[in-house]
């Protein structure tokens, strides 16, 4: 797909990390940008820097995201590219030890529908949303009309201990790829995801620097964090090169997350 001045495209989580990033190469490149985020201040902010929109959504709320998409499509036009950052889980481990009452506790139900929510539903929720969207516009070069991609984890295929919602409800967002790639290939809307390691976002960066640098250490190479800008350069390049679609990436220096 080439990205030009009238191309449209949506980020949700563009506030800060993996999705300000994106945000930030998707405007560079002369698209009209809008951010979907819960953080106002930031993602006004962001906005601005790129001459964007803010669109204040909760990717856990349908009549938020169809909102957003709303405000989006009206002042930008209908988006041609999605790029999906923004989740929502809750850690722990399927049964930890309870010392004060000297026996095994188990993760509520509640707190792993939580994930699924945030992670493996807001997913499918923001890519159909999108693609009914794509779907009424006019077919581009071999009848393309739009590009989705989801964000995955490294942990989809390498869950630690302490990742059991989050390691599997990634694996589900992979598991979108296929079957949606396939049930929209007669639209000509590709979808694909990124699978990233540790990257040097907001959150992770609060971490103590002796984690941070043990962190590092563990990639095989480079022994660095990854860059939000390494995530937006692959991101991009899955909007631009038509010829990939159903694929699930891993960006991750070649990291293997051992079970701790």
């Amino acid at each position: 797909m080439k990205i030009t001045n009238d191309t449209a495209a949506v980020v949700t989580g563009g506030a800060s990390g993996l999705g300000q990033a994106t945000a930030r190469a998707l405007a560079a490149a002369g698209a009209k940008v809008a951010i979907f985020d819960i953080n106002e201040e930031a993602g006004e902010a962001t906005a601005k820097e790129i001459g964007g929109i803010f669109c204040n959504v909760n990717i856990m709320d349908e009549d938020s995201c169809v909102a957003g998409f709303e405000k989006a499509r009206a002042a930008n036009g209908q988006e041609r590219i999605t790029v999906h950052c923004a989740m929502a889980a809750k850690g722990g481990k399927t049964l930890s030890w309870d010392k004060e009452n000297a026996r095994y506790k188990r993760l509520p139900t509640e707190d792993y529908a939580f994930g699924a929510q945030g992670v493996l539903v807001a997913s499918y929720r923001i890519a159909s949303l999108s693609a009914l969207g794509m779907s009424t516009l006019p077919e581009m070069e071999d009848g393309e009309r739009g590009c989705i991609t989801l964000t995955a984890s490294v942990a989809a295929q390498d869950g630690q201990i302490g990742q059991v919602v989050y390691g599997s409800c990634k694996a589900g967002v992979n598991g979108l790829v296929l079957p949606m790639a396939r049930d929209l290939m007669d639209i000509g809307i590709r979808v694909n995801s990124i699978m990233p390691g540790i990257f040097a976002t907001p959150l992770m960066l609060r971490a103590p620097d002796k984690v941070l640098n043990s962190l590092a250490a563990s990639v095989p190479f480079p022994k660095r964090l990854g860059k939000p800008e390494e995530y937006a350069s692959l991101a991009m390049e899955l909007a631009r090169n038509t010829y990939f679609n159903a694929q699930c990436i891993r960006l991750d220096g070649a990291i293997r997350m051992a079970p701790r």
